[in-house]
């Protein structure tokens, strides 16, 4: 296990990691967080939870009645060990599952749904208040989830790197998955609620050229001397 770094003594503060699929933002906060010695929270685990289970159920994700029942009848519990993620659906282990090519087409639509998002957004706080020092990586987390986190940072790539890598952990093919990654940020970029956008104060970090270490390296430097002092 790789040395966690030293912060100053502060209770409680939160690192906001927002981002597209496939900038990084994932493998980054996970090892910003072990780093760091804080929890980790994946709040595009929850929405995939979600999803996983709306299409167990066999609804279609564009009835958002629907969806939102599904959302509010099932339990999903995530754990915010970043040396141990898991998501759980009913006591379920779903982890390997909402990572299927299923959830990923249909998560988008599903994470677009008001009553969905207020649902997920309340429980996302709640696991921040608990937590005391967390990094959390999402979409909405420096604009909605956190808007008074300590550190706000927003992760980019070019979609070529995005799906390169994307390909790389998949298996999928270049061009396919370029349409499908374009095909979400339009989506997630002009849903009504909660799009996907930076924080007007987050901290724009492009990682095409950088490799992870690269990235959670800076990312601890701007804690210590933003985050920490929170």
């Amino acid at each position: 296990m790789m040395d966690r770094v030293r912060t100053q003594q502060v209770d409680r503060w939160v690192v906001a990691v927002d981002g597209p699929s496939g900038s990084g933002k994932s493998t980054v906060s996970r090892r910003l967080a072990a780093r760091l010695g804080a929890q980790y929270l994946d709040t595009g685990a929850m929405y995939r939870a979600v999803t996983w289970a709306v299409l167990r159920r066999g609804v279609d994700p564009a009835d958002a009645d629907a969806v939102v029942k599904v959302a509010g009848d099932v339990q999903v519990t995530i754990t915010t060990d970043p040396d141990h993620p898991g998501v759980r659906v009913d006591q379920r282990a779903v982890e390997g599952e909402i990572r299927g090519p299923e959830v990923t087409a249909a998560v988008s639509a599903v994470a677009a749904v008001p009553g969905v998002r207020r649902l997920l957004v309340a429980s996302q706080r709640q696991i921040i208040a608990a937590a005391g020092r967390i990094v959390v990586e999402g979409r909405d987390i420096g604009t909605v989830v956190a808007p008074d986190a300590a550190l706000k940072v927003f992760l980019t790539a070019s979609v070529d790197e995005r799906a390169r890598r994307r390909g790389t952990e998949q298996g999928t093919e270049l061009a396919a998955t370029v349409a499908d990654l374009s095909r979400r940020d339009r989506l997630d970029s002009s849903r009504p609620t909660d799009p996907l956008q930076a924080a007007p104060d987050a901290v724009h970090l492009d990682t095409t050229e950088l490799g992870i270490d690269e990235v959670v390296s800076r990312l601890v430097e701007l804690v210590g001397r933003q985050g920490a002092r929170a």
